[in-house]
């Protein structure tokens, strides 16, 4: 078993996949370095990222499979779920292997795994687009806290520079400790050096404009008045929007 190591990246574990073939590796195992887990009866290698290596990798499959085939394996590699490197790679390995098309081959289990997962993260994405509720700071920064259960800052970026190209916002992942910064030209992924920030605490009420509390109550308001109570479905309510989003939801904090 060879054991390839990477940065956890998506271009890393795209150079991890040139390397399995390069290297001619039977029988690999990829994984990202904060899990790290090496085999007692195997090699394990460092995996460099390099974006030419990437690319080629990434022409091949667009010979093999659909633009929708690779978003699909980008969604899934978003997931980041245990395992799911080498269920990508295999995926590729069964693209590469066959001349027809394996897309709706779901007999296959990289197949079904890839499809599955890649509309798991397609749903969470469309989730946070209609979920992120932003507070605005006194220096006109537009700002909102997610915790998704998939990496999807990266998939939701495209919608938000599109719906508020007019003013400076970002949205930081509390999960993964990261955010996406838009400074009403172009959006880049920053990393901020302060815990998850906590709604009422005196600390973070001093950084918020001095009308946004007025706006979150007269938006708990019309949330409040325009719910028809004879008409209340809570698990319906819930199926739609989960309780785990609720927290950085502007219209579920008490009043």
């Amino acid at each position: 078993m060879q054991t390839l190591v990477y940065d956890g990246s998506f271009a890393g574990w795209l150079s991890a996949v040139f390397d399995v073939y390069e290297y001619r590796y039977t029988d690999a195992t990829i994984q990202p370095h904060n899990q790290r887990q090496d085999n007692l009866f195997g090699s394990t290698s460092e995996v460099y990222t390099d974006k030419g290596k990437a690319a080629r990798v990434l022409e091949g499959l667009k010979k093999k499979v659909s633009k929708q085939a690779i978003t699909q394996i980008h969604r899934t590699f978003l997931s980041e779920q245990a395992g799911m490197e080498d269920m990508l790679l295999q995926y590729v390995q069964y693209a590469f292997k066959n001349t027809a098309s394996i897309e709706t081959d779901y007999s296959h289990r990289a197949v079904l795994y890839v499809s599955d997962m890649a509309k798991k993260v397609h749903r969470e994405k469309h989730r946070m687009e209609a979920f992120v509720r932003f507070q605005r700071t006194h220096d006109d920064l537009y700002y909102a806290t997610v915790e998704p259960d998939f990496n999807v800052l990266p998939l939701i970026q495209e919608h938000f520079e599109k719906r508020y190209a007019d003013q400076q916002w970002m949205i930081y992942d509390v999960k993964r400790k990261y955010g996406i910064y838009y400074n009403l030209h172009h959006t880049s992924p920053v990393q901020v050096d302060f815990n998850e920030l906590k709604t009422k605490s005196a600390d973070t009420v001093a950084i918020f404009n001095d009308t946004e509390e007025v706006y979150q109550y007269l938006w708990q308001q019309y949330f409040t008045n325009v719910n028809i109570k004879a008409r209340k479905n809570l698990k319906l309510h819930i199926r739609h929007m989960p309780k785990r989003y609720w927290k950085y939801l502007t219209e579920k904090r008490l009043i």
